[in-house]
């Protein structure tokens, strides 16, 4: 069974709400890692023989058009992170459909002009904000990959695997990102909690999911395989989500990688392919 690697392309210094060292009006003058460290983790799929779908930051695609079109050119998908990263129960309806446009004109821009995926940053499409369900099906989106089955930044009720959001505007496919059942709660597969997770135990989980016929989704961010990321203080509790157990993450990332299949998000769903 084939899963799902998901790379949300963004900053080292994306991280939402923060202000002081990393506020937005800082963001142009903070040093850039991204073209390395996706690069990176580029090289680290090929080498493992494995594609994925990169939810790229509009603003990232502005920066950078020539580093979607080397995503694209190595057989992935590339789908929207939004533009600004900004966390969707914060924004409006309207604000949120004008986020979402001005990411996919930057990505269009840069020669993708056919997205039909997103996530949201930090998995904020949660009851505070599933009307964005209804603009994402507006706005022509075909799956979504933002609500979590967790506490904090989403809901442990929420569905485990793939399943159709039904909005006015027509079906939304939701692809929850991988959790596994520790201390007693719905522990992430993604960010932190992928990286304390040994990777024997993560291939396990997803065995155990695929033997049921399920397939999984992991992600992943450039930054957390930078083998010298810039450090900044932050509040315990992003500090702990940004920085814990990074140190090699890559190493344990590429055992993960040739642990299980991954393909991008749209063939595992089992929609048609792209035109090229």
């Amino acid at each position: 069974m084939r899963n799902c690697l998901t790379v949300d392309v963004e900053e080292w210094f994306h991280v939402c709400g923060s202000e002081g060292p990393l506020a937005f009006g800082r963001w142009n003058t903070l040093p850039s890692r991204v073209v390395d460290t996706t690069r990176d983790l580029l090289n680290l799929l090929d080498a493992c023989s494995a594609r994925g779908t990169f939810f790229v930051l509009g603003w990232i695609a502005e920066r950078y058009p020539a580093l979607v079109a080397e995503i694209v050119d190595r057989g992935h998908e590339v789908g929207s992170h939004g533009h600004l990263h900004q966390r969707v129960y914060e924004l409006t309806p309207e604000s949120f459909a004008r986020d979402l446009e001005t990411c996919r004109a930057a990505l269009a821009a840069a020669g993708v002009r056919d997205v039909r995926g997103y996530r949201a940053p930090e998995w904020s499409i949660n009851g505070r904000s599933l009307w964005a369900l209804e603009t994402l099906a507006r706005a022509g989106f075909t799956f979504d990959s933002s609500m979590a089955p967790m506490r904090i930044v989403g809901d442990p009720d929420y569905p485990k695997q793939p399943h159709a959001r039904s909005t006015s505007c027509g079906d939304v496919m939701e692809f929850p990102p991988l959790v596994d059942r520790r201390f007693g709660q719905n522990m992430p597969m993604v960010g932190w909690g992928l990286r304390m997770t040994a990777p024997g135990r993560v291939i396990r989980i997803i065995e155990d999911r695929n033997a049921r016929g399920i397939p999984v989704a992991l992600a992943v961010h450039p930054w957390e395989i930078d083998p010298d990321p810039p450090r900044v203080k932050l509040p315990p509790a992003k500090n702990f989500a940004h920085y814990f157990r990074l140190g090699g993450f890559r190493r344990r990332l590429e055992r993960i990688l040739r642990g299980a299949t991954f393909a991008p998000m749209g063939e595992v769903l089992g929609l048609s392919p792209l035109s090229t």
